[in-house]
């Protein structure tokens, strides 16, 4: 019964790890072509140079959650203290860049919000 709760941890961590993958690939392709079209732009408009990197934000924090749920998933299994050292390290920084990059972006909704009304 341990080998197969093993065996699917391992391949979900896996699995969640590449979604995380994909929408930081997705995410960077994304904001990379929309800086692309502003860059080519005499003036762009401030907002809208603001709205590419607040939406790769977004994404960068989604992913950040994908592999903060793949070391959760990754502790169940983990036998040796130094590995779950490790881990822990890791989803420490991982929590840290999400908890400030989300706090920059709820900033940046407030501040949008608030010139919205004005």
């Amino acid at each position: 019964m341990k080998e197969w709760l093993v065996f699917l941890s391992e391949y979900a961590i896996l699995v969640i790890n590449a979604m995380a993958l994909v929408v930081v690939v997705y995410a960077t392709t994304e904001a990379f072509i929309k800086a692309v079209g502003l860059a080519a732009i005499t003036h762009p408009p401030i907002e809208h140079t603001r709205a590419v990197w607040l939406r790769f934000a977004r994404w960068l924090v989604a992913a950040l959650t994908f592999q903060l749920a793949a070391d959760i998933v990754e502790t169940s299994i983990t036998s040796s203290w130094e590995a779950l050292g490790r881990i822990a390290v890791i989803a420490v920084l991982r929590t840290f860049l999400n908890y400030f990059l989300e706090k920059d972006v709820t900033e940046m909704d407030s501040r949008r919000q608030e010139i919205a009304k004005a």
